[in-house]
C-alpha cells in the first residue's frame, strides 16, 4: 500500500463562502457541508477547536453511514415480511369465522372517543375485514394493508408525507415506536404476541388512494454531536432517516448544528439539542414511549458513561453505535486500575491487546444490558487507529441474557514469556434436548483453572486479562450487506471506500465458525435479512498469534508468512489475519501444534546459533522439546535407569547396546515419515507431537491471486490522533 492510497482519505476543504452576510470555510464530508470550522491541519500549539471536529475519523463516519444504511434496509424487509404475515392471517382468520364471542364495541367506541369521531353503529366483526368502512383509523390501516400489493416498491418517506394518525398522537415523532414495544418501551422477544399498533403507521396513501410499503422511519440519535456532522450526513445519505437529534452539552456547538442543518436544507430533520446525553436518554426512556432505533455514542474518550442510558433508550431489535477513542486504557496494561473501573476487566500486554480492548468494551455493553433484561449482538466490531468502533444490536430476552456468563472469559497469557494463552470461561450452558425433541439449555458454572500459574510452554508466570466478552465480534451477514452495497457507491462521496472493503473482508474472514466466504447475499436464502447468531455461540477461537514474536521468543528466522500458513493448512488446520493487527495469523490449531511447527522451523530451516538461548530463556525451555532433544533425553533416561540397577559389566554392555539400536531405529523412523504423503493431525486423534509430518509449503499458504485491498492503513496524515479537545465555554 502506497502512502497515496492512505492519504486518500483525507477530507477536501473547499475555500471561503458567505451565508447570511457572513464568511464561512466550508469542509466537504460525503454529501454534507459544515461551515465555520478551523483548519483540521493546524500545527500544535494551535488554537484549541471551539466545536470538535477531526477530519481523520472520516472513516469512521463513511462506515457508520453504511452500517445504518444496511441495517435500516434489513428492518425494512422485515417489517414487509411481518405486514404480510399479519395479512395472511388476517385473510385466514375471516375464512374461519368468529372464534369466541366477545363485545367489539366498547373497544372501538373508546378509539373514536380518542381521536373525535363518533360512531352511531356498531363496527363489523374483525371475521369480515373486508366490510371495515373507513371511519375507524384502525379500520383504515387494515383496509390499506390488505390493498396492497405484495411486490410493491419500497419506497422512501418524505417530510411532507405523513402517517394515518400522526395528528393523534400527543407529540410530532417522525418514527413511530418498534411494532413490538409496550407501555415501557420492550417486549420480550419471544411468548408474547407483538404490539402492532404502531407498524402501520408506515404505510403511506398516495395521492389516488393507492398504498405502499415505504422505507420504515428510522429515528437516530447523535448524542454527542459536535459539529452536527454525522448528523448531516445520516440524514442525506441514508433515505430511511427521518429525524436525527443532535445533542451536545457545548452551547457553541448547538448553534454550529444549526448552522450547518440550515446550510444543507435539512433543519426540517435536524433536532439540535443542548444538555447532557445522559439526561436527554433517561428523559426520553421515563416520558415517552417513542424510543431511538438508532443511537450513536462518539464521546471524546470513552463511552462507559452512556451506556447504561443508552441500552434502554434504543428500540427492541435496535442499533446502538459505540466509539472508544482512550486506547491507551482499554488496549494497554498501563493503567489496569483504570482500565478496571472503566470496562470492568483488564487487558493484556502484548499483541492482542486491542482484541482485549474490543471485548472489553462489549463486556461492558452487555453487563449494562443485562441487568433490564437485554441481550446484546455485536454485528460488526473494529479496532481502527487510535479507536475502536462498534455495531451492537439490542434486543430484550430475558432468555438470551442467560448466556451472557456463560460467554464471559478470563485469559491467562504468558505475556513475559512465550505470548502463548489459555482461556477459561466463567460458566457453561449445555443443550439437552426434551420428550418432544425440542432444545433447551442448562446453565452451571464452569470448572477451572483451565491453566496453572505457570505457562505450560515455558515455565513463565502468566498474567489473567479479563473478564472480557468471549463470544464472536462479528455477524457475518451483516458484513455481507455492508460489502454488498460498496460497489454501487460514488467513490468522490466516499473516499474511504477502500480501506472499508479491506477492513471488512478481514472481518468476514475471522469468522472461523462458520464459512462466510463461502456465501452470497444474492444466493443465500437468508439473503434479506441480518440472520441473528445462536445466543449461545462463543468465539472459538479468539485472539491470534504473531510469528514475528514466537521467533523473537527461539532467537530464530521469522518464518514468512506463506510457509507457516502452509504448514498449518498442511496440517489440516483452518487460518486467516485478524485486522487488529499486521502480519498476524488467527487459527483454530493449538498451541502444542504452533511451538511443534516452530521448533521444526528451527530444525529443518534455520538452526539456531549456539548460545543463542541459555537456561532460563522461553526458547531454552521450548526447545528442550524439540524431537530429536525428546529421543536423547528418552534414552539418557533409560540408561540411568538401567545402570542404577545393573550390577554386571554385561548388563552395562546390553543397555548400551540397547540404547543405540533404538537411536537408529528412530532415525530410520523418522526418515521414512519423511518421505510419506498426507498430513498427520495432532494428538487429539492419537497422533504424538513428534510424529507430525511439517511440510512448510508456500505454494500451499499463499493467498490466492484476486483484488488487492487496502488492509491495514498507514498513518493517514502528518500530526494525525485523537487531537485536542474542543474548548467549551468562554
Amino acid at each position: 500500500m502506497s502512502p497515496s492510497n492512505s492519504r486518500s482519505n483525507n477530507t477536501t476543504v473547499t475555500d471561503q463562502v458567505v451565508y447570511n452576510d457572513k464568511s464561512y470555510e466550508k469542509v466537504r464530508e460525503g454529501l454534507a457541508d459544515i461551515l465555520n470550522l478551523p483548519s483540521p491541519h493546524s500545527k500544535k500549539g494551535g488554537s484549541k477547536q471551539s466545536v470538535f471536529y477531526n477530519p481523520v475519523q472520516q472513516f469512521n463516519r463513511d462506515l457508520s453511514v453504511l452500517a445504518i444504511r444496511a441495517f435500516a434496509e434489513d428492518l425494512a424487509l422485515t417489517r414487509q415480511a411481518r405486514r404480510e404475515r399479519r395479512r395472511e392471517k388476517l385473510r385466514k382468520d375471516g375464512k374461519r369465522g368468529p372464534k369466541r364471542k366477545r363485545d367489539h364495541s366498547a373497544g372501538h367506541e373508546n378509539l373514536d372517543h380518542v381521536n373525535g369521531n363518533k360512531r352511531l353503529e356498531r363496527p363489523p366483526t374483525p371475521e369480515r375485514p373486508e366490510n371495515i368502512s373507513g371511519t375507524s383509523p384502525t379500520a383504515e390501516r387494515v383496509e390499506q394493508v390488505q390493498s396492497q400489493d405484495d411486490s410493491a416498491p419500497i419506497m422512501s418517506s418524505t417530510a411532507e408525507t405523513k402517517s394515518p394518525l400522526a395528528n393523534d398522537r400527543d407529540t410530532a415523532v417522525s418514527d413511530p415506536p418498534h411494532p413490538n414495544t409496550h407501555i415501557a418501551g420492550r417486549q420480550p422477544a419471544h411468548g408474547t404476541a407483538p404490539n402492532t399498533q404502531h407498524e402501520d403507521d408506515h404505510n403511506h396513501v398516495g395521492q389516488n388512494g393507492s398504498s405502499t410499503i415505504p422505507t420504515p422511519h428510522i429515528r437516530v440519535l447523535d448524542a454527542l454531536s459536535a459539529t452536527g456532522l454525522r448528523a448531516l450526513r445520516y440524514v442525506k445519505e441514508i433515505p430511511q432517516v427521518t429525524s436525527v437529534t443532535a445533542n451536545d452539552i457545548a452551547s457553541s456547538a448547538t448553534a454550529s448544528i444549526k448552522l450547518n442543518a440550515e446550510y444543507n436544507g435539512i433543519a426540517d430533520k435536524i433536532q439540535p439539542t443542548t444538555g447532557d446525553a445522559k439526561s436527554l436518554m433517561y428523559h426520553t426512556i421515563a416520558h415517552t414511549k417513542d424510543l431511538f432505533s438508532v443511537i450513536d455514542l462518539d464521546p471524546y474518550g470513552t463511552a462507559v458513561p452512556f451506556l447504561d442510558a443508552a441500552v434502554q433508550a434504543v428500540h427492541d431489535g435496535g442499533l446502538l453505535c459505540v466509539t472508544c477513542t482512550d486506547g491507551g486504557v482499554f488496549a494497554s496494561v498501563g493503567f489496569p486500575e483504570k482500565t478496571f473501573s472503566q470496562y470492568g476487566g483488564v487487558s493484556w500486554k502484548g499483541t492482542q491487546g486491542h482484541e482485549a480492548g474490543l471485548r472489553l468494551i462489549l463486556n461492558a455493553v452487555a453487563t449494562s444490558a443485562a441487568r433490564y433484561g437485554l441481550a446484546v449482538e455485536p454485528l460488526l466490531s473494529l479496532n481502527i487507529d487510535f479507536y475502536a468502533r462498534l455495531f451492537v444490536r439490542i434486543r430484550r430476552s430475558p432468555a438470551d441474557v442467560k448466556f451472557l456468563a456463560h460467554k464471559t472469559m478470563v485469559v491467562y497469557n504468558c505475556d513475559h514469556g512465550c505470548s502463548s494463552f489459555k482461556v477459561q470461561y466463567l460458566a457453561q450452558s449445555r443443550d439437552r434436548e426434551d420428550k418432544n425433541g425440542g432444545k433447551f439449555y442448562t446453565h452451571s458454572l464452569a470448572q477451572g483453572p483451565s491453566a496453572t500459574p505457570f505457562c505450560d510452554y515455558c515455565g513463565f508466570k502468566t498474567h489473567l486479562a479479563g473478564p472480557m466478552w468471549g463470544g464472536p465480534l462479528h455477524n457475518p451477514h451483516f458484513i455481507m450487506k455492508i460489502l454488498d452495497i460498496l460497489p454501487s457507491l460514488d467513490n468522490n462521496v466516499y473516499a474511504t471506500i477502500p480501506r472499508i472493503e479491506g477492513m471488512l473482508t478481514l472481518a468476514l474472514n475471522e469468522t472461523l465458525f462458520q464459512e462466510p466466504q463461502q456465501l452470497s447475499l444474492a444466493e443465500s436464502s437468508e439473503a434479506t435479512s441480518i440472520v441473528p447468531l445462536d445466543p449461545a455461540l462463543r468465539d472459538p477461537h479468539p485472539f491470534f498469534f504473531n510469528p514475528s514474536v514466537l521467533a523473537r521468543t527461539l532467537h530464530c528466522k521469522v518464518p514468512s508468512d506463506a510457509a507457516l500458513r502452509g504448514a498449518l493448512l498442511g496440517l489440516g488446520y483452518r487460518t486467516t489475519r485478524s485486522h487488529t493487527e499486521p502480519g498476524s495469523i488467527r487459527t483454530d490449531a493449538p498451541w502444542d501444534v504452533i511451538w511443534e511447527i516452530m521448533r521444526e522451523w528451527v530444525r529443518q530451516k534455520h538452526p539456531i546459533k549456539p548460545g543463542a538461548l541459555t537456561k532460563g530463556m522461553a526458547g531454552f525451555e521450548i526447545m528442550k522439546k524439540d524431537r530429536s532433544n525428546r529421543q536423547l533425553e528418552d534414552n539418557k533416561q533409560a540408561l540411568r535407569k538401567i545402570l542404577a540397577e545393573g550390577e554386571t559389566a554385561e548388563d552395562l554392555q546390553t543397555a548400551i547396546e540397547t540404547a543405540l539400536l533404538r537411536l537408529s531405529k528412530s532415525s530410520r523412523d523418522a526418515e521414512d515419515n519423511k518421505q510419506q504423503d498426507g498430513a498427520l493431525q495432532d494428538g487429539s486423534n492419537g497422533t504424538q507431537l513428534h510424529d507430525l509430518q511439517v511440510d512448510f509449503n508456500e505454494r500451499l499458504g499463499k493467498e490466492a491471486a484476486g483484488k488487492k485491498m487496502i488492509r491495514y492503513q498507514m498513518n493517514p496524515r502528518a500530526d494525525w490522533g485523537p487531537m485536542s479537545k474542543a474548548k467549551v465555554g468562554p
